[in-house]
């Protein structure tokens, strides 16, 4: 439940090869929950039945818009906003691309899967020019699922309501070399600080 100075929710979806328990999951909650944002973690069904194949897209989408639905009835009053790591972050932009989800604000990227490994493209990205809410996009700048020069101009194209964040030399769980002096305490304090200053400036959007 959100505590008492929960400013937002964040509907917070996991990625296709862990769920809402991994420790990245956890650890994101956890910052992001002290800067009064109400994580809403929930598990797609194929993770629920403990199967390692994910779930089709329309099924996918359906448990987005389920979850967002539960927030909504958890945190009333509460700000909506959704996404998640990874393989959740595009099934929410997915769902909210096709048929916009009641009450939510914007859309917030942990690693937005571009392309898979070595086969760079943009088309995983086209549905998101019919998103109708400001997005975030948090990625390391070494992600083999996102080559950079291709997302930055993803979101060139989307204009104004797209928010680019990079993390310098992380992956896509957003592990940095030891070289760069950041901790993993560190890489996420910046991902949850820069989630905040982003829902300040987008609070009175929707």
């Amino acid at each position: 439940m959100a505590k008492t100075d929960s400013r937002y929710v964040y509907v917070f979806a996991h990625g296709a090869g862990a769920g809402m328990n991994h420790p990245f999951m956890q650890r994101a909650a956890e910052a992001l929950e002290a800067r009064g944002i109400a994580p809403h973690r929930f598990d797609f069904p194929y993770m629920q039945a403990k199967k390692s194949r994910p779930d089709p897209p329309a099924l996918a989408e359906e448990a987005v818009r389920q979850a967002v639905a539960e927030a909504a009835r958890q945190h009333p009053g509460l700000p909506i906003l959704a996404g998640g790591k990874s393989f959740g972050g595009r099934m929410t932009s997915q769902a909210q691309a096709s048929q916009p989800m009641p009450g939510v604000r914007g859309l917030v990227f942990f690693g937005f899967p571009l392309h898979p490994p070595g086969r760079p493209g943009t088309s995983r990205a086209e549905h998101l020019t019919a998103v109708d809410v400001p997005m975030l996009f948090l990625q390391g700048t070494r992600d083999e699922f996102g080559q950079l020069d291709l997302l930055q101009q993803v979101v060139r194209g989307l204009g104004d309501r797209a928010t680019l964040h990079l993390v310098e030399d992380g992956d896509h769980s957003f592990k940095v070399p030891k070289r760069t002096g950041k901790s993993e305490a560190d890489v996420m304090n910046e991902l949850a600080d820069t989630f905040v200053q982003w829902a300040d400036k987008w609070r009175t959007t929707g």
